[in-house]
C-alpha cells in the first residue's frame, strides 16, 4: 500500500494540483498524503484560474494550492509519483534515478494514456483535461 503520492506535470499549475485535488477528494483513506509539483515549476503561483474555476464546479477546491518545483527530498518521500506525459517520466528519472520504480504516468490505467498540457489553450482543452484526469485518478483509487 502506498501512503504518499506526488503529482507531477512541467508547470504545477495545471494538470499535476488539478490531480492532486482531485485525488485526495475520491480518497477514502485520509492517511494517503497527496501533493504535488513541477519539473519547471512556477514556484509559489497558484493554480490556473481556469483550472481551478472547473474544479470548483465539480466541488474540489483548489484555492490553497502554490506551485512548487520538484526536488530530491520530494522524490525520496512520496511511495508513487504520477506524471502526465512519457517525456516528463523519462526527464524526472535521469534526474532521478531513485526514482525508477515508482514513477508511472497517471493514465497508466487508462491504457498508458497521456495528459495533454492545456495552458494557454481553451476552455474545452481545460475540460478535456479536467475529464482525462478524473477519470485516471478514478482509475488508481483501486490501487492506493
Amino acid at each position: 500500500m502506498f501512503d504518499s503520492v506526488l503529482m507531477v506535470c512541467a508547470g504545477n499549475i495545471c494538470r499535476s494540483p488539478t490531480a492532486e485535488y482531485l485525488l485526495k477528494s475520491k480518497l477514502k483513506d485520509p492517511s494517503i498524503q497527496v501533493s504535488s509539483a513541477g519539473l519547471t515549476a512556477l514556484v509559489d503561483k497558484p493554480a490556473d484560474p481556469l483550472a481551478q474555476e472547473l474544479a470548483a464546479q465539480n466541488g474540489v477546491d483548489m484555492s490553497a494550492h502554490k506551485g512548487q518545483q520538484i526536488s530530491t527530498s520530494l522524490v525520496a518521500q512520496n511511495s508513487v509519483i504520477l506524471v502526465m506525459e512519457q517525456r516528463h517520466l523519462e526527464d524526472l528519472c535521469s534526474r532521478y534515478p531513485q526514482a525508477r520504480g515508482k514513477t508511472f504516468l497517471l493514465g497508466k490505467w487508462l491504457g498508458d494514456k497521456e495528459i495533454p498540457d492545456p495552458y494557454r489553450q481553451s476552455r474545452e482543452a481545460f475540460e478535456h483535461v479536467y475529464d482525462l484526469i478524473d477519470s485516471a485518478c478514478g482509475a488508481w483509487q483501486k490501487y492506493l
